[in-house]
């Protein structure tokens, strides 16, 4: 018991989950509880996403899975409606992963928790048509202006205001219709007493940077990706990001899933890529998936919008540190 609580105390994880010599062991006890009700599934569910290693498994299930579920239910115990906990991260950092396994721990502690994406808030497969005949520059999904975000604020509205045994729908959106360019699935999923949500995706809780930016020399790395053909488009992005504002302030708390070096996302979905088109699928060529990456960073790039934001403890609560293995390096408050 003091081994791991020293372990705890010697990294930064103690201050990010408020961990201290009053409440350490009875926190360690807690964990140690829901680590042997939780690890057999846990695992099971990883190696069917993908993941190799029990032991990495169970290492990331002990130092973040289960303390930022701990975290999570107090957090919610706190308040007197769900408690909207924002994830951040880019691909292949784990968010979805991360989300699906914290729900799962926090119904073993007693909490009604569900995982939502900002890709279920996308706009329809024909509103995006009309999108991109009107800007052929969103020719896919993804940057600030894909999103019915309507849609999202009535959704999150629901959840906090609904009472416990109302029907609260929830959209869902499938990657894989219309050839790939994906569209809403027809019938939501209807859910009720939400107790904690976990809202995922690759820019929630961003905020547009200074607009004097983008006439300055960007640093080459971001210069190859935001060449001056592109910089009216990444304007533009900046612009339609604060219609996302309202919807961030639905946010309690922001945890960013941040690599420690963002290009490692190219690596990641390759790999994936790779894979997939082993296994049979249909899947991009290096040079088109490059490009689809790029498409993104071109839109709200990882160096202008989420490092500053890493280093600010008035957006975000929570930073993990990801290695090129996806495995967390470092937990730490910004």
């Amino acid at each position: 018991m003091r081994q791991l609580l020293r372990l705890e105390f010697t990294s930064k994880r103690a201050e990010a989950f408020n961990i201290t010599i009053f409440n350490g062991e009875r926190e360690i006890r807690q964990r140690a509880k829901l680590f042997s009700y939780s690890c057999e599934q846990v695992i099971s569910i990883c190696q069917e996403l993908g993941f190799q290693s029990e032991d990495e498994i169970l290492e990331t299930l002990w130092i973040l899975w289960i303390p930022l579920a701990c975290q999570l239910a107090q957090n919610k115990n706190n308040l007197q409606r769900p408690f909207i906990q924002g994830i951040l991260g880019g691909q292949g950092t784990g968010k979805t992963t991360l989300s699906q396994i914290v729900c799962l721990l926090l119904s073993y502690l007693g909490y009604q928790a569900i995982g939502i994406s900002i890709d279920d808030f996308y706009k329809t497969y024909a509103e995006r048509q009309k999108l991109k005949a009107k800007d052929p520059r969103l020719v896919r999904r993804g940057p600030p202006g894909t999103h019915d975000i309507n849609l999202a604020l009535k959704t999150f509205n629901h959840i906090k205001e609904a009472s416990p045994k109302e029907l609260i729908p929830i959209p869902r959106f499938n990657k894989s219709y219309h050839h790939g360019e994906g569209d809403r699935i027809a019938s939501p999923e209807f859910v009720y007493n939400v107790d904690i949500v976990l809202f995922e995706g690759w820019f929630v809780g961003v905020t547009p940077v200074e607009k004097e930016i983008f006439n300055q020399s960007l640093s080459p790395e971001i210069a190859e990706v935001i060449t001056l053909k592109h910089i009216q488009f990444a304007r533009d992005s900046r612009r339609r990001l604060k219609d996302y504002l309202p919807l961030w302030k639905n946010l309690d708390s922001l945890i960013v899933l941040s690599p420690q070096d963002y290009r490692w996302s190219i690596t990641w979905r390759t790999e994936a890529e790779h894979k997939m088109i082993a296994s049979g699928k249909t899947g991009m060529s290096d040079h088109d998936l490059k490009e689809f990456v790029y498409y993104f960073w071109r839109s709200l790039h990882p160096e202008l919008y989420i490092k500053p934001l890493i280093r600010d403890p008035k957006f975000v609560d929570l930073v993990i540190e990801i290695d090129q293995n996806h495995r967390p390096f470092s937990i730490q408050k910004p």
